[in-house]
């Protein structure tokens, strides 16, 4: 008899590792597919993540590949068929690209089907039961998409019904409570795994607001210009450019590492002072001014009536002496989620 086949949908987290062991329990053989894109957590850098989200993978020998999505994800994020969240996530969209793309995995396995951690009504957009069979229609992978910490709760698919897996020693959890899946972790001895609290900066407020920002302007946006949307205060200084002003000495260090000799960087020599990042094209004079100002507002001269702020740009150096920032400046320039009345008084 062959070997049955599965193909995992795995972000590292609790639910998508809980699904594979409940399968690989099962004698299945389980190849997991991470996806990678330009909005979630970098598996790259172990500081923003708790854990390492793979070592359940080294623990219970099943083998993991990493496939970034790239330019696919950069449209849906802009056009998603069936919208954004509550910010710029596009969750159904992302999941429906996902399920594609493990589908040609599938195929190229010669695997039977595919496996989420996915949990009936444990989010509110992707994770409606009419929203998975959506999903899973669009995806082309009707019936084919095993479920296995909610598959009591749902219609039975392919493997359950050909008998490829037995329906019984799956569960039916649903909901937000994540307690029957830290019951289901102590039972496998699952003792490591990420927080849930991280997780794609689509959902997160301030940085949709700057992407949306960026979209506009920029309808090419490179691929420092979304990793900088995660760092610094970013003003708009005209159509064409945009200043980052570093909040401390890591994402000083962090806006050089991304830019380099790239765009014009500003600081206040010889004492306290955040790197400022001018990026985009067709700078001009008036714009490297405001970019000075900014610098000298936040460094530790702000209460100088002048300061001299260092400017190097192509190659070259020079000094620029301006009056910071004042709160008018700053207010107009940011680029940032004004809070409502209601989020500033949330009702007692």
């Amino acid at each position: 008899m062959s070997t049955i086949k599965a193909v995992a949908l795995y972000s590292g987290g609790l639910d998508s590792t809980l699904a594979v062991l409940t399968v690989l329990r099962q004698g299945i053989e389980v190849k997991a597919i991470t996806f990678l894109n330009h909005f979630g957590c970098d598996i790259s850098d172990r500081s923003s993540c708790s854990k390492d989200p793979f070592a359940a993978s080294v623990k219970f020998c099943f083998e993991v590949k990493l496939c970034h999505l790239s330019e696919k994800f950069i449209e849906i994020v802009r056009n998603p068929k069936f919208g954004h969240g509550r910010n710029m996530n596009p969750c159904m969209d992302c999941r429906i690209l996902m399920l594609q793309e493990a589908k040609e995995f599938m195929q190229m396995t010669g695997a039977d089907f595919i496996i989420t951690g996915e949990v009936l009504g444990q989010r509110p957009m992707s994770q409606r039961r009419d929203a998975l069979d959506i999903i899973d229609r669009e995806a082309g992978l009707r019936g084919r998409v095993l479920r296995p910490l909610s598959a009591k709760i749902l219609k039975p698919t392919f493997a359950e019904e050909q008998g490829l897996i037995d329906r019984d020693r799956l569960y039916g959890f649903g909901g937000r409570s994540r307690k029957p899946q830290m019951a289901l972790a102590r039972e496998f001895g699952l003792t490591e795994y990420p927080s849930p609290a991280g997780g794609c900066l689509l959902t997160e407020p301030n940085y949709s607001y700057r992407l949306r920002e960026l979209f506009q302007y920029n309808p090419l946006p490179s691929l420092n210009d979304y990793h900088l949307l995660r760092l610094g205060r970013h003003f708009r200084l005209s159509p064409s450019c945009k200043a980052i002003v570093g909040r401390d000495e890591a994402e000083n260090d962090m806006i050089i590492n991304l830019c380099g000799e790239a765009g014009v960087s500003l600081q206040v020599p010889d004492v306290g002072s955040p790197v400022t990042l001018v990026t985009g094209e067709a700078v001009a004079d008036v714009d490297i001014a405001a970019a000075a100002a900014l610098c000298a507002r936040y460094s530790a001269a702000r209460a100088l009536e002048n300061v001299t702020v260092s400017v190097s740009a192509s190659g070259e150096t020079y000094s620029l002496k301006v009056s910071p920032a004042d709160a008018a400046m700053i207010e107009r320039l940011m680029i940032e989620k004004k809070r409502t009345q209601a989020e500033l008084h949330p009702a007692s």
